[in-house]
């Protein structure tokens, strides 16, 4: 089952209190497929410019990753600049600068219009409505957004929720949408506007997932080294799709075997600073953490209800 991601390919310079980096390969779709590609080849589409370091694109097309829906185009990449708080729960963006992303028009090329799965990153519901016009017959449609679409677009992309399976938000965003502070509420809210899925992101107090009336949570992993949470939502995202499309299950269950999966790729994204964490791992790697995921919360329920009645 194909997988395709639209989103931005970017140049990240971070401050956290635990380091810094300049100019390091970022975005979107770049975090996504790092991630979804563990699990299952990715057809990634986005623009950069012409001063992009394509060399790591070229590392990244050998690694299930096919790039050929990367448009080049003359001028500056996309490069965005921020700075974390101690907790690493805070971040102030310190610059923005869109250079080539600005007039980005997504292109599908002709081989990725079959694509059975289908990931829209946080750029232009215009733009994300644009690529759904161009796509077959998707199984499933994700999409991300975030608080500048929801205040400036709010229409197109209720539109765009219409027509999509999924939206993946963060807490905050999730109450900002549905102005309910909420979340369960607003997750609900969501849902009766269009998706018959929700996925809110809550770092490091994990994921929520709403589908069909049921409700699922999923734990942030617990870590001893986090450095920089940059792409963390993005990766958790490659997760949950990445097993959707390599296993073609929607049922109730192998969802959350896909929250799962998601919050396993989140876990590596803030172990190493950028997507260097994604370069050290493989399928081995994956699968471990994710039966340490099953151990955080597997516990017997009979013995506990045995106990309950012998106490009566």
């Amino acid at each position: 089952m194909s997988l395709l991601v639209v989103g931005s390919v970017a140049l990240d310079s971070v401050q956290t209190p635990f380091g810094s980096y300049e100019d390091a390969i970022g975005g979107s779709a770049l975090f996504f497929s790092y991630a979804a590609r563990l699990l299952h080849p990715v057809q990634l589409v986005a623009v950069v410019g012409d001063d992009y370091p394509f060399d790591a694109l070229a590392r990244l097309a050998k690694q299930d990753v096919d790039i050929s829906g990367i448009e080049r185009q003359p001028g500056e990449s996309f490069r965005w600049k921020g700075e974390y708080s101690y907790d690493l729960q805070h971040r102030e963006t310190l610059e923005t600068r869109l250079g080539v992303f600005a007039d980005f028009e997504p292109k599908i090329p002709e081989a990725f219009r079959d694509a059975r799965y289908v990931f829209l990153g946080n750029i232009n519901p215009e733009l994300q409505l644009s690529v759904l016009d161009q796509i077959h017959q998707p199984n499933l449609v994700a999409c991300d957004t975030m608080n500048y679409w929801i205040h400036g677009t709010r229409d197109v992309l209720l539109e765009v929720m219409r027509r999509t399976d999924v939206l993946m938000v963060n807490d905050a965003e999730a109450r900002e949408l549905s102005g309910d502070w909420n979340v369960y509420r607003a997750a609900r809210w969501i849902v009766e506007h269009g998706p018959s899925m929700v996925v809110i992101k809550q770092g490091v107090y994990g994921a929520v997932l709403l589908e069909n009336g049921r409700i699922f949570y999923v734990p942030a992993f617990p870590l001893d080294d986090v450095f920089d949470p940059t792409g963390a939502g993005d990766a958790f995202a490659g997760g949950f799709m990445g097993h959707l499309a390599r296993t073609d299950d929607l049922s109730a269950e192998n969802l959350r075997r896909a929250m799962v999966y998601g919050a396993a790729m989140g876990s590596f994204a803030v172990e190493r600073f950028s997507v260097e964490r994604f370069d050290e791992i493989g399928p081995a790697e994956v699968t471990a953490r994710v039966r340490e995921f099953a151990e955080l919360v597997r516990f017997e329920i009979e013995a506990e209800a045995e106990a309950v009645r012998s106490e009566e």
